[in-house]
């Protein structure tokens, strides 16, 4: 497998240093709100990629933490006139809730913060005794940032420039603006934890670094997170985790790419701000899952009503192709009438195929691609009478069944059985378009009486009326039935 390293830019096979174990952790939420988009891709990102790992023989040990301490919690509680705890105990149960929905696995160890603060003191001990960090009068602690030579190499920032941006604010007794807090001294009315420099609560950075040691011999094979998180998290983490231990921190740096909200910056002050709860109230959690793995995972992905759409149709075709493969299958009348020797070939290939575009780096995209040309081959031996009956063809599409299935465990993707996923869609559409279905089965008695009547300008009036609505008909031998487009 090769995976892109944002350490030193480029793609690099991955060999974990364990033979046959791979060791993972990757920022999880700080958790004073609801998850939005941008986490759903995160989470999905690694979810596919600790699926992906175990689909290929390793054993992962996935760490993933949460945040319960933090300025943004504090400030929720005081507006709500609650506590941090409550706070962070909401949103981290709101978290499993949208998290399982979507079909993210657990990780193996999911830490808390508040329930590592000992070994944050300690880390910060270690730094100061070595050099890489000061405490002050206000009972503060911060890293040396100058005191750690290769500081800004993951992120790919300039010292120098950093430099020209920084600033000390008031209050703040930094010896140099670039220093960053490890460790910050109590304010009145905030939750603290007795310490040797008096009472406080950790910083931000310093809890992945302690976490992940705890849990994770270093080096550790792959630290995950979003983009945004390189810097300055990241960068800090590999900081005062290295300075600390003398140790190389992180073997693999993966970070997932932005997601922009009609192309632009996902912000509350812009008013684009999108839940995952907002998308799931409109659509089923396998059409956002799906979206979010259409581009390749290091790619913005631009989120629009109009590209949801589109994976939504994207999905019902693979699901409508996957229940007329479960019915062909059970069917009793063959021949022995061989395939096109190019059917078997390419089918043949295809697996090749997958596999070459999942170990490049995680391809979802093409994987997907992938999965599309399997379906056209699927469809073609259905649509095909004299291939519908072959032996051969038969095999050929329980084999592309097992193939939907073991791709799908990697993606999380095609799971669901094909009647309930197509009914589960048809009542997303229904509620999402509102649509009267009361009306629509009025609509279809009236056709069905024009058509016994021989009425068929009547029974095609009342198709493309139905049409003009979206909805769909397809006569059947059962009946007519019909869907929402």
């Amino acid at each position: 497998m090769q995976i892109y390293n944002s350490l030193t830019r480029k793609k690099e096979e991955f060999v974990p240093l364990k033979p046959g174990h791979v060791s993972m952790y990757v920022c999880g939420i700080t958790a004073y709100d609801f998850c939005h988009i941008g986490h759903a891709r995160s989470a999905v990102v690694f979810d596919v990629l600790v699926r992906y790992l175990r689909y290929i023989g390793l054993d992962v040990t996935f760490v993933r933490n949460f945040t319960d301490i933090d300025d943004k919690i504090i400030n929720r509680a005081n507006r709500e006139g609650s506590d941090f705890e409550t706070i962070a105990r909401t949103y981290i149960d709101a978290f499993y809730e949208d998290m399982d929905r979507l079909g993210i696995l657990r990780a193996d160890i999911e830490p808390k913060a508040t329930e590592h603060i000992a070994e944050m003191i300690a880390l910060c001990e270690n730094l100061i005794a070595k050099g890489h960090a000061y405490s002050t009068a206000d009972g503060d602690v911060y890293f040396r940032v100058r005191s750690y030579q290769s500081y800004g190499k993951l992120s790919g920032r300039n010292i120098e420039d950093l430099q020209s941006g920084a600033r000390i604010e008031p209050g703040e007794q930094k010896e140099d603006p670039l220093d960053f807090a490890l460790w910050k001294g109590a304010k009145p009315g905030e939750p603290s934890w007795p310490s040797p420099w008096g009472p406080g609560r950790p910083g931000w950075h310093i809890e992945c670094s302690a976490m992940s040691e705890r849990y994770l011999p270093l080096p550790f094979d792959i630290h995950g997170g979003g983009q945004d998180l390189a810097f300055p998290h990241h960068e800090n983490e590999r900081a005062q985790t290295e300075a600390a231990t003398d140790k190389q921190f992180v073997r693999y740096w993966v970070h997932n790419g932005f997601v922009q909200i009609n192309s632009e910056k996902m912000s509350k002050s812009l008013n684009n701000f999108v839940t995952i709860r907002d998308i799931l109230a409109n659509y089923l959690p396998e059409v956002l899952r799906f979206f979010l793995i259409t581009k390749h995972y290091r790619s913005p992905l631009d989120y629009t009503a109009d590209a949801l759409e589109e994976s939504e149709r994207a999905l019902k075709r693979v699901y409508l192709t996957k229940a007329a493969a479960e019915a062909h299958v059970a069917g009793t009348k063959w021949t022995n009438s061989p395939l096109p020797a190019e059917i078997v070939v390419e089918s043949t290939a295809l697996e090749a195929k997958w596999d070459e575009a999942m170990a490049d780096d995680m391809n979802t995209a093409a994987a997907l691609g992938h999965v599309f040309v399997l379906m056209k081959t699927v469809n073609r031996i259905l649509e095909d009478k004299s291939l519908k009956k072959s032996e051969q063809g038969r095999d050929l599409v329980r084999h592309a069944l097992k193939l939907f299935e073991r791709w799908g465990e990697v993606l999380g993707l095609f799971l669901t059985p094909s009647a309930d996923f197509l009914a589960q869609l048809k009542s997303s559409r229904v509620r999402r378009k509102q649509i009267d279905t009361a009306l629509i089965e009025a609509r279809l008695a009236e056709r069905q009486e024009a058509r016994a009547a021989k009425d068929f300008d009547r029974s095609d009036a009342i198709r493309d009326e139905l049409l003009a609505l979206g909805v769909t008909i397809q006569d059947t031998a059962q009946g007519a039935q019909w869907d929402v487009e």
